[in-house]
């Protein structure tokens, strides 16, 4: 076991917790926040009586959201993500961030002078009004929102109510007779297109996902802002440690800041910040207690005996507790693969090359499930998505969706055109035509074998009166072992970053969405629940296609291939 130190150091990812050579906090060299501060002391409270005050931490994090350029006196950052564990206290700083935007002095109005009755710095900005302030708290469930919008009428001094005529009301609250307000907005990314929002506020972005219309409600709130009249309205979310392989919005974030940082993306001004434990910490008695220590910040008031007793109890899986608690982003405990292994593998910039040699891996299905088609490149081994086909998210429930089985055909037909296949195997799935019986794919896997079938070097089925060139059903106990054995190597294959793959969205998604499930024969992949709207079928593919191009190089075909062109017989079995 590793030892534990006395403090354990958390990692900071953003400004609010980095210190100088001095050992002090770094703050912005210019900023609206030291409005911020002097305004929400004078105009919020926590409870009647006790001014608002913010956590040395939470200070800093609004001085920092707040830096503006000195010269443009614009702001820094465009967008921004606040992550935290659980209990943090996000939702109460969101409040009166949001509170501030609503009828604070929030945009740029000059520069402050020694003696100034906020008691702001001298040389810093001084706030004004917006003129038009228009708030909205964004989640997928009126929960979420009504999480944040409750906490208004206890923050709001009378002084406050008073001075701006503030109008207090469950979905909107009003200010100015009008002129101003704050409201509710839930997962309706067709009400929202057009509006134009002075500030959103994104509640628990790792639910905002495409199934609930997380997606395009996030796409709807980011032009809203992009098209602002003073081009200063900005999106804050505020998450927990997400879980990987969903696709919500807070994991497409991060990877954002993320790819921004390692400079694979442009900076466009995304303001991330976020706390979170050691990779080397434990969910144990010994850790547990230093390590919420440290990525608690300043929320003194989280309980750590009652959290530690949360952690211990073998109720909560623990890779919840290190999402909830440690604000560790981890997969679950049977996940196949984690997105940061399968990120691990080379994969920037690689593509096909008209002409490559390759084998083909078909994956089909009618309507639940997904249908996929990867191609793997002879040559290295490089896995490619050529097609991926599944119900759109907002797909009307009393509207039957069947996959294209003629888009899927063009696609094939382009694959067979542009490079060479050598191998094609494909799988019909379980699915039926509605119309003869058959299953789904039959007609077309038996027109790409009379099409095709001469072409190709290994055959699906070889022997009997079944032989077939294409038709690989996986329902046969002999090609499930199969299966589970090329599933165990291509683990193998990423864990020692010997598998080349071309960065699809799509594909890393249904690597982190497969789960451990064992058979007969050791362990294979399935989904999470027989009915998971988590798609695994690309993942599916690539093992068949990379489990295909180990069939072709070890076959006596290649052997007598390569004989013929007298280069002897060296592969190299990626």
């Amino acid at each position: 076991m590793a030892d534990v130190p006395d403090v354990v150091q958390p990692v900071a990812i953003g400004p609010t917790w980095r210190r100088g050579p001095d050992g002090k906090f770094v703050l912005p060299a210019f900023t609206l926040g030291w409005q911020c501060l002097a305004w929400t002391g004078t105009y919020l409270q926590h409870h009647v009586g006790a001014p608002w005050r913010y956590t040395s931490e939470q200070a800093r994090l609004t001085l920092w959201w707040y830096a503006m350029d000195p010269v443009s006196h614009r702001f820094l950052y465009r967008d921004g993500v606040l992550q935290r564990l659980k209990g943090w206290g996000k939702d109460p700083v969101k409040a009166t961030w949001s509170a501030f935007e609503f009828v604070g002095p929030c945009r740029f109005g000059g520069i402050a002078e020694a003696g100034n009755p906020w008691g702001i710095p001298a040389g810093q900005p001084v706030g004004a009004q917006h003129p038009a302030a228009w708030v909205q708290i964004a989640a997928v469930s009126q929960d979420q929102t009504r999480n944040t919008m409750t906490l208004f009428p206890s923050i709001f001094t009378r002084r406050a109510l008073e001075e701006f005529r503030i109008d207090l009301g469950k979905e909107i609250i009003y200010a100015d007779k009008g002129r101003a307000r704050i409201e509710a907005v839930t997962s309706s990314p067709r009400a929202l297109e057009g509006g134009r929002p002075t500030f959103t506020s994104m509640g628990e972005t790792h639910h905002w996902v495409e199934s609930n219309g997380g997606h395009e409600m996030a796409a709807v709130i980011e032009r809203n802002a992009t098209k602002s009249a003073d081009g200063q309205a900005r999106t804050l979310a505020d998450t927990n440690a997400y879980e990987p392989g969903e696709d919500s919005v807070a994991e497409r974030t991060r990877e954002a800041w993320e790819s921004a940082r390692s400079g694979r993306a442009a900076d466009t001004g995304l303001f991330y910040d976020s706390l979170e434990a050691p990779a080397e910490a434990l969910l144990t008695e010994e850790w547990i207690g230093p390590t919420l220590r440290a990525v608690r910040g300043d929320s003194v008031w989280l309980d750590i005996d009652r959290l530690k007793a949360s952690i211990l109890d073998i109720r909560n899986p623990p890779s919840r507790s290190r999402r909830f608690w440690f604000n560790q982003i981890v997969a679950a405990e049977d996940a196949f693969l984690a997105p940061y292994e399968w990120d691990a593998c080379p994969h920037e910039g690689l593509q096909l090359a008209s002409g490559d040699e390759l084998v083909l891996f078909f994956d089909g299905s009618k309507s639940d499930d997904a249908t996929g088609l990867v191609g793997c490149r002879v040559s290295d081994g490089l896995v490619v998505t050529l097609g991926v086909w599944q119900r759109p998210a907002n797909w009307p429930d009393d509207t039957p969706w069947r996959v294209p089985r003629e888009d899927v055909d063009g696609v094939v037909e382009r694959a067979f055109a542009e490079y060479r296949p050598l191998a094609f195997f494909a799988d019909p799935g379980s699915g039926h035509d509605d119309a003869d019986g058959e299953r789904y794919w039959d007609g077309y896997i038996d027109a790409w074998a009379q099409r095709y079938g001469k072409r190709l070097k290994v055959k699906a089925v070889t022997g009997g009166a079944n032989r077939h060139a294409v038709l690989w059903d996986m329902r046969d106990r002999r090609r499930q072992q199969a299966f589970t054995e090329a599933v165990d190597r291509f683990y193998r294959d990423v864990l020692e970053r010997q598998l080349l793959h071309d960065g699809h969205r799509v594909l890393r998604q249904h690597v982190a969405n497969a789960r451990r499930r064992t058979n007969a024969w050791g362990y294979t992949i399935g989904k999470e629940h027989r009915e998971s709207a988590r798609k695994i079928d690309l993942a599916v593919c690539a093992i068949g296609a990379r489990m295909l191009r180990r069939t072709l190089l070890t076959s006596a075909t290649w052997e007598k291939r390569a004989k013929a062109r007298g280069k002897g017989r060296v592969v190299v079995l990626r």
